[in-house]
């Protein structure tokens, strides 16, 4: 049972970090990707679907990515929705190719972004907190219910603490990395 629940709380650990991971991905730095555009949605024959199922998306140079869609038809509907999404991007069109360029990060803006990446990661902090508050629950239960021993659940506790620990630096790291990714010019 306790071992269960290692397993589970690490379990729910790793899916914070891979959390944090999708989120931060989404902060634009100054280079261009392919998952800058992942939230866009499309409208295609009356259904919003992702934008990756309606085109490709692929990097044509550092500020520029290049949009090809698999319908000729799907050309306006594709421009519609990266211009009014909140990305702030100004598409081009020529034929059936989009060029989406990347404008320049200012000060500003970038030290805005670092305080959007901070907040992420204490929202990561927090669920792996709240992972590990479940856990130590329901280890507290399982002694209660007289199911383990008292120094059993003490070990446990801590090897829980220590899962914890190692997720939250492992947050930290990942949110140093993109301030200094975000703060490069």
């Amino acid at each position: 049972m306790i071992e269960d629940i290692k397993k589970t709380s690490e379990g729910r650990m790793k899916k914070c970090i891979e959390a944090l991971k999708t989120q931060l991905a989404k902060v634009r730095t100054g280079r261009a990707h392919p998952s800058l555009l992942d939230s866009i949605r499309v409208s295609h024959y009356g259904n919003e679907v992702p934008l990756s199922q309606v085109a490709a998306v692929s990097v044509g140079d550092s500020r520029m990515l290049v949009v090809t869609p698999w319908e000729k038809n799907m050309v306006g509907p594709i421009e519609k929705a990266i211009m009014t999404s909140d990305l702030g991007l100004n598409p081009a069109t020529s034929g059936m190719v989009i060029r989406v360029p990347l404008p320049a990060l200012t000060e500003e803006r970038r030290r805005d972004l670092t305080k959007v990446v901070k907040h992420e990661g204490e929202e990561a902090r927090v669920a792996v907190r709240n992972v590990r508050r479940d856990a130590m629950n329901e280890l507290k239960a399982l002694l209660k219910d007289k199911k383990v021993a008292e120094d059993e659940e003490r070990k446990a506790q801590d090897v829980v603490q220590k899962t914890t620990d190692k997720f939250i630096s492992e947050i930290d790291g990942l949110i140093k990395e993109k301030e200094k990714e975000l703060m490069a010019i």
